[in-house]
C-alpha cells in the first residue's frame, strides 16, 4: 500500500465527529436535505418503479431501511439501491466540480439506510456522510479527467465513497478501511455509453453504487478481505480507468481541506456541464434585453468533458436526455426563461420554439475553460442577433457554485418545489421533515426520516 492511499484510510479511521468544524456539519445538512428532495422528485418517474419492483421481489416484505418514493421498509441493502437510483434521475443532486463526483446520490442512500439497520443517530449519519465525501472526492480527483471521459465517475468512484461511509457507521479500524476499498474497488463500473442510446443506465450506476459500497461494508465487518492497493496497484483501479492519476491527490490536506465544503447545487434541472453556459446565456439576455426570436445563433466555450458528455446528444429522444443536450437546455432558457423540472417535462420534446433554438447551438473547446477545469467550471457565451450584433457575456460562479451558493431559504424552497413536482409528500409533510433535516445532530433515532 502506497503512503497515499494508507494516509487516507488512517484518517477515515481516526476520524471523529469533535473535529468536523460547525460550517461543515450544517453544510453536510443542506447537502442531505438538497438529495432528500431528489430522491422524492423521482417518485412515479420511470424507471424507479422498476427499481421499486426489483426490490419487492427480491428483498424482504418489510425492514427497518426506508425507500423514500413509497414509504416502504425493506433492508438497508434493497433501501440504499432504490433510494441510489431515485435520487440521480431529476439532475438536481449535487457535483463536486474538481472530482466532477455526484456524492449525494451514492453516500447518503447508504449511510442513512444502514444508520437506519444499525440503530444510529444523527450525529453519527453525519460523521459517515463526512467520511464519504472527503474519501469520494479526493478518490475521484485522483483518478483524474482521463477516467471520466469514458467512466461516470459517480459510479465508480461512488462505490468507494458508499462503502466509506457505511465503514465509517460500522467504526472500522485503517486495516479494515483498507479491505473496504478493495472490495468497494473491485466492484467499481459505470460507462458513459448509455448516452447515445437514451439508456436508463444512469440510475443502475448509482443505485448499484450505494449499494454494492453497502455490501463491501457490512462484508468487510464480516471479515472479507479486499486488495490492499486497489486504487494505485499495478492491476488497479488507476491502472485500468486512469491515464493521468495522480496518487498525492490522496492525501490532499486531510483535516484542513474540508472537501465536501466545496461540492455545489444544482439550480437547472440538466446535467451540470450545461449550467455554465445557461448561466452566462441568462445574464446575456436580461442585460441586452434579448428575446429568444432575437438571436440567431449561440456558441458556448466550453472545456472538453462537456463535449465528451453533451456531444453524444443531438436530437434527444427522452426527457432525461435532454437534460445532456446543450442546446436544448439553452432553449428552455432562452424561449422560457427557466429550465426546471415542469419545463423539461412538458416542454423539452415538444415545444417548436425550443427545438428551432436547439438548432441556433454549438459548443466549441475553449482553452480558457478547458484549463481552469474540472477545478472551475466557467461559462462563456457569445450570441449573434438577427440584427447583425455580436454580444458575448461570461459566468465565473455558476449558481449554486460554493462562491453563489443556494441559501437554506433557496434550498427549503427548492425542496418543496421538487416534492410538490411529484407529488410524493404533502406540504405539511415537506415541512416536517425540512424541519427534522435541520435537526439532524439532535435525532437519537433516524426511522422518522422518511
Amino acid at each position: 500500500m502506497s503512503q497515499h492511499t494508507q494516509a487516507l484510510t488512517e484518517f477515515l479511521a481516526g476520524l471523529r465527529y469533535e473535529q468536523i468544524p460547525d460550517v461543515v456539519l450544517a453544510r453536510t445538512e443542506d447537502l442531505f436535505l438538497d438529495w432528500l428532495g431528489s430522491a422524492l422528485a423521482s417518485a412515479g418517474s420511470h424507471p424507479i418503479p422498476l427499481f421499486e419492483r426489483y426490490a419487492a421481489r427480491m428483498g424482504p416484505a418489510k425492514g427497518p431501511a426506508r425507500v423514500f418514493v413509497n414509504r416502504t421498509g425493506s433492508s438497508a441493502y434493497f433501501a440504499a439501491l432504490v433510494n441510489g437510483a431515485s435520487s440521480h434521475l431529476v439532475e438536481q443532486d449535487d457535483l463536486h466540480n474538481s472530482s466532477v463526483l455526484h456524492p449525494a446520490t451514492v453516500v447518503f442512500p447508504a449511510a442513512l439506510a444502514a444508520a437506519q439497520d444499525l440503530g444510529k443517530t444523527g450525529r453519527e449519519l453525519l460523521l459517515a456522510s463526512v467520511a464519504g465525501y472527503e474519501a469520494g472526492i479526493r478518490i475521484g480527483e485522483f483518478l483524474g479527467r482521463s477516467h471520466y471521459r469514458v467512466f461516470h465517475t459517480t459510479a465508480t468512484v461512488g462505490t468507494l465513497a458508499a462503502a466509506v461511509a457505511v465503514g465509517k457507521l460500522l467504526d472500522f479500524d485503517q486495516q479494515q478501511f483498507t479491505h473496504l476499498l478493495g472490495s468497494a474497488g473491485t466492484q467499481a463500473a459505470g460507462l458513459w455509453e448509455f448516452l447515445r442510446d437514451a439508456a436508463d443506465s444512469k440510475q443502475l450506476h448509482t443505485a448499484k453504487a450505494a449499494a454494492d459500497g453497502l455490501l463491501a461494508a457490512y462484508l468487510t465487518a464480516e471479515g472479507l478481505t479486499g486488495a490492499q492497493n486497489i486504487l494505485e496497484g499495478e492491476q488497479g483501479m488507476a491502472a485500468g480507468m486512469s491515464s493521468d492519476a495522480d496518487p498525492s491527490k490522496l492525501s490532499d490536506r486531510l483535516g484542513s481541506r474540508w472537501a465536501l465544503a466545496e461540492t455545489s447545487f444544482k439550480y437547472h434541472a440538466s446535467c451540470r456541464h450545461t449550467h455554465p453556459a445557461a448561466d452566462a446565456l441568462l445574464l446575456l439576455m436580461q442585460r441586452e434585453g434579448l428575446r429568444a426570436d432575437d438571436i440567431s445563433s449561440v456558441t458556448t466555450r466550453v472545456h472538453q468533458g462537456a463535449i465528451d458528455v453533451l456531444g453524444r446528444v443531438t436530437v434527444p429522444q427522452s426527457v432525461h436526455q435532454a437534460k445532456f443536450s446543450m442546446g436544448t437546455v439553452l432553449g428552455l432558457i432562452a424561449v422560457h426563461g427557466k429550465a426546471g423540472l415542469p419545463e423539461f417535462h412538458t416542454l423539452a420534446l415538444t415545444d417548436e420554439a425550443v427545438a428551432a433554438f436547439r438548432d441556433k447551438v454549438e459548443m466549441v473547446l475553449d482553452p480558457e475553460v478547458d484549463g481552469a477545469y474540472p477545478a472551475r467550471w466557467l461559462g462563456r457565451v457569445t450570441v449573434q442577433t438577427t440584427d447583425g450584433r455580436t454580444l458575448s457575456a461570461a459566468i465565473d460562479d455558476p449558481k449554486g457554485d460554493p462562491g453563489n451558493t443556494l441559501s437554506r431559504a433557496e434550498l427549503e424552497d427548492k425542496f418543496r418545489r421538487l416534492v410538490q413536482f411529484s407529488d410524493a409528500r404533502s406540504a405539511d409533510e415537506a415541512g416536517a421533515l425540512i424541519e427534522r433535516v435541520w435537526r439532524l445532530r439532535e435525532l437519537r433515532q433516524l426511522d422518522t426520516l422518511a
